[in-house]
């Protein structure tokens, strides 16, 4: 890997919070993903499962993580099963985790190999009265491809049809939504090589570059500084293009007067930063330009303030919306009588900002993280308003994650990334 080895206190720390919430006499079992093949003999780069990455720290396929509280054998209570390497597969894919190397990244003292999951589960299981499956529950997940977990739990629902099943799901959503000290620290960095990327681009930007130009430069920038890459598809879009919420094609030149979004971020550890920025491509913002930038924001800083303990998910994006329909008002895009007569379930300033302002960040982009309970400090969301104007040619988003304290109000951990229109003009004509 890249990044540098993560501390193996972290992983120990997270299994010991899942273990407390399972019941008793309860196996609990998480399985790598697969390397996904693309055609031939060619496959996508691979892409650790993120539970079992944030319980082990193992960062390779073909691995299964078991967890088994109350097993007889305290040799069993944690055991990781990780492929049996040797010469032949060092030669042709390099180094993988020996059983000393997977003890000191996970704090697992029990490694197996992989060809001894099925006789060690069989006899564990003859203990456990039930088993906790690692089904993908979150709210955005749109999964058609089976998966390496889809696979086990078939199996085990036909091999041990009297056993009683659970899901890991609602235990990972709260856990993995507050954050460790140490996952916030790699969330940093990840966030500091974005910097690195974004301020590159500041001198790069100008008429005739074309987008996917701007993709490669912040590629280099990224992993130069030990990331993998972007932790989500990049979207650099350009004139109208920004008005087209997800557009990755990242293929058309940027003209003088058009403004640029860019919603790009690097990962770092398998931990995401997620960051836009909108800058003007000829580096001066036009005032009307100028006047709709700094109404979102003043709607992304406000917005911030609200991210404390106790506030709730949908309060929170009801009065987003009242901040935006306020500035949208003063921005001549909305009148009194649009919003007199706004469908409540569809409100007027929805047709300029269609898209919710947070969502939890960590491991995933769109992390895990609790919805529908009040907010809790050490969770990390990001804020990210928009106000998007096709007849004027212009969408602009403005982003930043930020991480929730004790007391006050969050703490940016993208608060030294240029966001002022001053500090953006002034960086793109020194």
């Amino acid at each position: 890997m890249k990044y540098e080895q993560i501390d193996q206190n972290l992983f120990i720390k997270n299994r010991k919070k899942f273990m407390a919430r399972m019941k008793p006499n309860s196996i609990a079992v998480f399985n790598s993903n697969d390397i996904y093949p693309i055609g031939a003999d060619s496959t996508m780069p691979f892409e650790q499962n993120r539970d079992l990455f944030y319980l082990s720290g193992a960062d390779q396929e073909e691995t299964i993580l078991l967890l088994f509280p109350d097993a007889h054998d305290k040799k069993h209570r944690e055991v990781l099963f990780v492929r049996e390497t040797n010469a032949h597969i060092a030669v042709w894919e390099g180094a993988k985790l020996t059983k000393e190397k997977a003890t000191e990244v996970s704090g697992i003292a029990s490694i197996y190999w992989l060809t001894d999951f099925d006789k060690i589960f069989f006899d564990l299981m003859t203990e456990a009265e039930t088993v906790y499956f690692n089904t993908n529950e979150h709210y955005r997940q749109a999964v058609e491809t089976q998966t390496r977990e889809d696979r086990f739990i078939i199996k085990c629902k036909q091999d041990y049809p009297a056993h009683k099943w659970e899901k890991s799901s609602p235990i990972l959503q709260d856990i993995r939504g507050v954050k460790e000290p140490e996952e916030i620290a790699l969330m940093q960095t990840a966030c500091n090589i974005t910097e690195k990327g974004f301020r590159r681009l500041l001198s790069f930007v100008k008429p005739g570059v074309w987008e996917h130009e701007i993709e490669a430069e912040l590629l280099h920038e990224f992993i130069r500084n030990r990331s993998k890459g972007f932790a989500y598809t990049p979207i650099i879009a350009s004139g109208n293009n920004a008005n087209v919420l997800h557009y990755i094609e990242n293929n058309r030149e940027c003209k003088d007067g058009d403004m640029l979004l860019m919603d790009v971020a690097a990962e770092y550890a398998n931990y995401s930063s997620d960051l836009t920025r909108t800058i003007p491509v000829n580096g001066r913002f036009t005032p009307r330009q100028k006047e709709v930038y700094n109404a979102v924001l003043r709607v992304k800083d406000e917005a911030t303030k609200m991210l404390v303990p106790g506030t709730m998910w949908a309060a929170y994006h009801e009065e987003v919306g009242k901040l935006m329909t306020s500035e949208l008002l003063g921005l001549g895009l909305l009148d009194k009588a649009d919003v007199q007569n706004e469908d409540k379930n569809w409100p007027a300033y929805k047709k300029y900002f269609m898209h919710g302002t947070s969502h939890h960040i960590g491991l995933n982009t769109h992390d895990y993280g609790a919805l529908k309970t009040p907010m809790k400090a050490n969770m990390v969301f990001t804020v990210e308003p928009g106000i998007y104007i096709p007849e004027e040619n212009m969408g602009i988003r403005l982003e930043d994650d930020v991480v929730i304290q004790e007391n006050g109000e969050p703490f940016n951990l993208m608060g030294s990334i240029p966001i002022t229109v001053e500090e953006i003009e002034a960086l793109m004509n020194a």
